[in-house]
């Protein structure tokens, strides 16, 4: 006689309750599949004859989508960048960097491992745009971002120095330098042709 035909997972795990089968017509159906539906199905066949079963393995996969991308920096010469991009997929992504579409590999002044990319002192060379890659057998994705390195001699026109002060005796006076530089500027104070040295006042 016809059979009738049920279903389960041979991990011995329940099916989801989303997951719906047709008794007589022997398809299982699983609508929006997850990570977890991933596992071997068991297909039983039962009449008054006998039994007999067929397992089929279910595998799921995911292209790369990121969790994680890097962003434009605009630093000073000799600062310090640190990128850190990530993805999720499966198989897991790997990473690979691109700068102004040439790959770039670790050296002396340039240390990536995977999603990272360290430059701990910049020159003006590191300008450019910078790519991410993640990659898995599905997918490759990128990740853009600019990297501008800049570089200033010290400006007042920001800041100006306080042409006079006008304080009280007895009183305290702060006169405040604070120069646009990039990298930031050493200060010095001089009173005429004395160079100032910090004292108790």
């Amino acid at each position: 006689p016809v059979p009738s035909i049920s279903w389960k997972r041979s991990d011995g795990k329940s099916l989801a309750k989303k997951m719906q089968h047709n008794r007589t017509g022997g398809v299982l159906e699983i609508p929006n599949v997850e990570q977890e539906d991933e596992g071997s199905y068991e297909c039983i066949a039962a009449n008054t004859r006998g039994i007999n079963i067929a397992r089929g393995q279910l595998l799921v996969y995911a292209p790369p989508e990121w969790d994680k991308k890097i962003q434009n920096a605009f630093l000073s010469l000799y600062d310090s960048l640190f990128w850190e991009c990530k993805a999720r997929g499966k198989p897991s992504p790997s990473y690979s960097w691109l700068k102004n579409g040439q790959p770039l590999m670790s050296e002396e002044r340039i240390q990536i491992e995977n999603g990272t990319l360290l430059i701990p002192m910049l020159n003006l060379s590191d300008s450019g745009l910078y790519q991410c890659v993640a990659e898995n057998k599905y997918d490759t994705i990128y990740a853009n971002a600019e990297l501008r390195v800049i570089a200033a001699a010290p400006d007042f026109s920001r800041n100006p120095v306080k042409k006079l002060s006008v304080v009280q005796v007895g009183g305290e006076v702060t006169i405040s330098c604070k120069p646009s530089a990039s990298p930031r500027a050493a200060v010095s104070w001089r009173k005429g042709s004395e160079v100032l040295r910090h004292n108790k006042r």
